[in-house]
């Protein structure tokens, strides 16, 4: 089952870069004044590109849910890191650019760096679904986390107001990846069960709020700002809610915990990196 999630977990990164890439392509060519409000949803609707775009990310979300039924969030989620390494060639092929040899690096570093932390700390599968009273120490603190950000992009404006909705944004994903583990297995109960649970409902309200404030996030400042931060938080949230609620577990003993903490490190700079240079890449404003 490891193999079956790891290959649709890339699968999942892969449709998820194309629906980035597209989106943030029929975005690009939207002109400037009619970027702001309905106008942008408008033109966006009537693009071919915008669509292909919102299909990926559907097929995206759908495979990544197949990924979770299968697999762990320990595993599944880190992978789709690999979303970057998608996009950079996507973005570089559409913009008629070339890759720099930075990115190659850095590209390498970080898929070097994923399969180093899944072959050496064997992540391993816990429970689907989790008592409420389990979520509810590391959800009182990501819940806590998430108000702090939401005050401090209240009270300050540009990239500081930015990164505090990009983190919101990234900590509201990293719990929907979470839930969707849990509504998975309470959809092959039956459709009387999942409506029922308390996780589809709040897998509901994380989905649209994530959508909600990562648009804020974006509208507030440069890709620049918010992409590395949206990037690195989710999977990160998710990972804690697999170790903390979850009961999934990482095999590491001694000397191994320094090397993965290392790798962890290594995993978030590269993500941090790869993430700057795809907003970098992203197209500029201009008539289609």
């Amino acid at each position: 089952m490891t193999g079956l999630a790891i290959a649709l977990a890339l699968l999942a990164a892969l449709l998820l870069a194309v629906g980035s890439v597209a989106q943030r392509r029929a975005a690009g060519r939207v002109p400037d004044d009619e970027a702001s409000g309905l106008g942008l949803l408008r033109r966006l609707v009537r693009s071919p590109v915008w669509w292909a775009g919102s299909v990926g990310d559907a097929g995206g979300f759908v495979v990544q849910a197949a990924a979770l039924g299968v697999g762990s969030l320990l595993l599944v989620q880190p992978l789709l890191v690999t979303t970057l390494l998608f996009a950079l060639p996507l973005e570089a092929w559409t913009g008629g650019r070339r890759i720099t040899a930075r990115d190659a690096v850095w590209a390498l570093v970080l898929a070097a760096a994923l399969a180093l932390f899944l072959v050496i700390g064997e992540p391993t599968a816990g429970q689907d679904r989790a008592p409420f009273a389990a979520w509810v120490p590391t959800g009182s603190v990501l819940v806590a986390v998430l108000l702090a950000c939401l005050l401090l992009a209240a009270r300050r404006h540009g990239r500081v107001r930015a990164a505090a909705l990009a983190v919101a944004t990234g900590i509201a994903y990293g719990v929907l990846a979470a839930l969707t583990k849990s509504v998975v297995d309470l959809l092959t109960d039956g459709i009387v069960p999942l409506l029922l649970g308390w996780e589809t409902w709040v897998l509901v309200a994380a989905a649209i709020g994530g959508t909600y404030l990562q648009q804020a996030a974006f509208q507030a400042g440069d890709l620049a700002t918010t992409l590395p931060a949206i990037t690195v938080a989710e999977p990160l949230v998710a990972a804690l809610l697999g170790l903390t609620v979850l009961g999934e577990q990482v095999q590491a003993d001694g000397a191994e915990w320094v090397l993965i903490g290392a790798l962890v490190v290594v995993t978030v700079v590269a993500t941090t990196v790869l993430a700057r240079s795809s907003a970098a890449a992203a197209p500029e404003s201009a008539p289609v």
